[in-house]
């Protein structure tokens, strides 16, 4: 639900699996076939590991991070690992790339990058994405909403991000 104002997507559950499988929708009409997911850390996780689930593919790890500060609210310096996890040892051929959004667009672009740089056997790139911002840089392949006033999106987890271990026990405790 965005707020009147435009500055606030309240997201549940229910629509981010949704927005998922519309996603997925995109990516089979397309007719490309490749044969790895690779999912950005940490948002790319859930649409990569449903993505991965539905279309029968491998799924890779990388791991980036820019939003650590306030409770994952402020972006900070973009952190871009140097390995990528996957089952079948080396990353190659046809790779699809999988973030929940492009905000301001600078993680795709230096991930893209650096995959066409740096990993030789991946033959094809192709990014999907939930969201794009319009102030993004970046323009994914994939996506499913276009979000032209930009707004903070409030994903159905984000609670855990300022829930701790002693909060845990004391909701769970009788």
């Amino acid at each position: 639900m965005l707020t009147e104002d435009g500055k606030h997507l309240y997201v549940s559950y229910d629509e981010y699996h949704n927005l998922i499988e519309k996603l997925a929708i995109k990516i089979f009409q397309s007719g490309w076939a490749f044969d790895t997911i690779l999912c950005l850390a940490r948002g790319g996780m859930r649409p990569g590991d449903i993505l991965s689930r539905v279309f029968d593919k491998p799924l890779a790890i990388m791991s980036t991070s820019s939003y650590r500060s306030e409770a994952g609210t402020v972006q900070g310096n973009l952190d871009i690992a140097h390995y990528i996890t996957t089952p079948k040892g080396e990353i190659a051929g046809k790779v699809l790339v999988v973030d929940d959004l492009a905000d301001s667009g600078h993680t795709l672009a230096a991930v893209m990058q650096q995959l066409k740089n740096n990993y030789k056997p991946i033959t094809e790139l192709r990014s999907a994405v939930i969201w794009t911002k319009a102030v993004s840089t970046f323009e994914p392949d994939y996506c499913v909403e276009h979000l032209p006033t930009n707004p903070w999106i409030h994903q159905p987890f984000e609670s855990y991000d300022s829930l701790r271990p002693e909060q845990l026990i004391s909701k769970w405790s009788v």
